[in-house]
């Protein structure tokens, strides 16, 4: 009786695949994975009634600061004259904001006095945002004594007030103009956004895309700008939009107190600041630059709020 004839000897297996670029990027950006987070929270959004009224208001408030003349001259007859006679006259037809204490048309004010107050909140978010997207980055991803520095420098840097602290400096200074002022709040205003960014960072530099990039020799600046800041900065603008609103109620208050924007200059913090001894006789020139003033702040805040939203899952 013959034996059974052997068995074929098994086949090799197929050689494993060479990586390819798409291992050096992060899962949402690859191929075939359907729609990014990025896409998908721009879509929520343009389907939120609240977001495009907020963005509606912003926007006719950076035209008015952009291009102030054109709207003077559709709303209001403003001649750009003042007469004292015409000191806090009431709203009427043809001045429907009234006149201010120097007799001025009070809707043609508060037009031109948006300017100071949407360039220094954006402006100071901006720089504020910039710092610390260099410095949480530089801290979370090198850790040690730069982490350390940057942590300890935050923390007592949080540790000032940002009302308090800006006036005790603006004080200090009583010849400061807009650029000054500007400086000043930039240096009180990135300590939270540092703290988030640093987190971010410290949370994704252990990711396999970033460990796969590593592997293949990309440098320090490559991987913190190429693979970190991409997907660590979108909480840490969140952050900013909601800022912006928090800025611009600063400015008001330190103008307000006296120790901001000083006249001649125009905003909504000066028209308040004079017109508070007035506001039991005279209430439309309490009333009217501080609906604006509201108006903005408290839309860029629900901005920030549907963003973050739209953003984070776990609030979906």
């Amino acid at each position: 009786m013959t034996g059974s004839p052997p068995a074929p000897p098994p086949a090799p297996a197929p050689p494993a695949p060479a990586p390819t670029r798409d291992l050096l990027l992060p899962p949402k950006r690859r191929p075939g994975r359907g729609e990014s987070p990025s896409a998908s929270a721009w879509r929520d959004l343009r389907t939120r009634p609240l977001v495009l009224a907020c963005t509606g208001v912003l926007l006719l408030m950076a035209l008015m600061a952009a291009f102030p003349k054109p709207f003077i001259a559709v709303l209001t007859h403003d001649s750009g004259r003042c007469e004292l006679s015409d000191s806090r006259v009431g709203p009427s037809l043809d001045h429907p904001f009234g006149f201010d204490l120097q007799g001025c048309d009070y809707l043609g004010q508060v037009v031109r006095g948006s300017r100071p107050s949407l360039v220094i909140g954006i402006v100071v978010t901006a720089g504020a945002l910039l710092l610390s997207v260099v410095l949480g980055l530089l801290a979370g991803f090198y850790g040690g004594w730069v982490d350390g520095l940057v942590s300890r420098v935050t923390d007592v840097f949080f540790g000032l007030p940002f009302v308090l602290g800006a006036t005790v400096v603006l004080v200090a200074f009583p010849d400061h103009g807009l650029g000054a002022m500007t400086l000043v709040l930039v240096a009180l205003g990135w300590t939270t956004m540092t703290r988030v960014m640093r987190a971010q960072v410290i949370g994704l530099k252990d990711a396999d895309y970033v460990q796969a990039a590593r592997s293949t020799g990309a440098r320090p600046l490559r991987l913190m700008t190429r693979h970190l800041l991409p997907n660590a900065v979108t909480p840490v603008v969140v952050v900013a939009m909601l800022n912006v609103g928090n800025v611009i109620s600063g400015e008001a208050t330190l103008d307000f107190l006296g120790v901001g924007l000083q006249y001649p200059a125009l905003s909504w913090g000066l028209q308040l600041n004079a017109a508070q001894a007035y506001f039991l006789d005279f209430p439309h020139l309490l009333a009217f630059p501080a609906l604006f003033l509201s108006a903005t702040v408290l839309s860029f805040i629900l901005l920030g709020d549907a963003v973050r939203d739209a953003y984070d899952p776990k609030l979906k």
